[in-house]
């Protein structure tokens, strides 16, 4: 749900709910197995690799997240969308307590403390990530786009499906594609929808090899820089903005607003501490559990 909202990474909710780097592993499976299929298939030979890829791919948890998805976004884009327009300020005020709190566990994931470099680093992401979310958002010209331009905004803005801290659907809103991209959701324009998820899957299939490569080879280099990212994305969940998202001071009903914030914060609290409990028990039953 939280792609149809503009200024809030799904790639956060990912590293939140714990299952952000079997997806990453499992996407490069996949694509591995797509490759390897094709060639083989071209060449007359046998699907043996292909196969070796995909039993590596966690049906058991793509399947789940897939259908998720698809769902969430049928009904974000006709109910979830309409009352963060007409709550704006609430809802930043809710997904930037969300993000605040969930800084740590891409910090947690890199196992000890930082050295100078991450937090050189994390630095780094957090100012590209201000600078990119204080951009004008682009407005969208009257008539259809022009299908490339679809195909090509879908490839760099399915990277931030993956890549915590930036916004696919910022990414759309820059490139003044995101008020066309939901209307041809609602009306079921296949045409924009196929080209719109072309480009999706070969920037996907690009950016996820990278993505994983990094965490595999530069794991607490790639965690330091999404940390950064997700850090410097709260600007764009400041409640208050203007329209050309020039930040204001608090006005109106501000204690509600911060309502919503520590709301927002409790949530992923709730999140973390659950994933503690059911992790303890796991490792508890691990430890009674016979040996052979």
């Amino acid at each position: 749900m939280v792609e149809i909202i503009p200024g809030v990474s799904g790639g956060t909710v990912a590293l939140i709910i714990g299952v952000y780097e079997t997806l990453i592993e499992s996407m490069g499976e996949f694509v591995r197995g797509a490759v390897a299929l094709a060639a083989g298939l071209a060449r007359g030979g046998g699907t043996t690799q292909a196969r070796d890829h995909f039993s590596r791919v966690r049906w058991d948890v793509v399947i789940p997240v897939g259908i998720g998805m698809v769902v969430a976004l049928v009904a974000s884009a006709r109910i979830v969308a309409p009352l963060v327009e007409q709550y704006p300020e609430a809802a930043r005020a809710l997904f930037a307590g969300l993000i605040l709190v969930s800084l740590r566990v891409p910090y947690r994931m890199g196992g000890g403390r930082w050295r100078a470099q991450e937090w050189v680093l994390a630095g780094a992401g957090a100012i590209l990530a201000f600078w990119l979310t204080g951009l004008p958002v682009a407005e969208g010209e009257g008539g259809a786009p022009a299908l490339w331009l679809v195909a090509l905004a879908a490839a760099i803005a399915v990277c931030a499906l993956v890549m915590p801290g930036l916004s696919g659907s910022f990414l759309l809103l820059l490139f003044g594609l995101y008020v066309p991209s939901l209307e041809a959701l609602n009306r079921l324009d296949l045409v924009y929808i196929g080209t719109f998820i072309g480009g999706a899957v070969v920037g996907l299939a690009v950016f996820v090899q990278v993505l994983r490569w990094m965490l595999a080879r530069h794991r607490r280099v790639t965690l330091s820089l999404m940390t950064g990212l997700m850090a410097g994305s709260l600007r764009a969940l400041w409640p208050w903005q203007g329209a050309e998202r020039e930040l204001l001071a608090p006005s109106g009903q501000a204690w509600t607003i911060a309502g919503w914030f520590l709301l927002g914060m409790a949530l992923v609290l709730l999140i973390l501490w659950v994933e503690r409990m059911v992790l303890r028990r796991r490792y508890s039953m691990a430890g009674r559990r016979p040996v052979g």
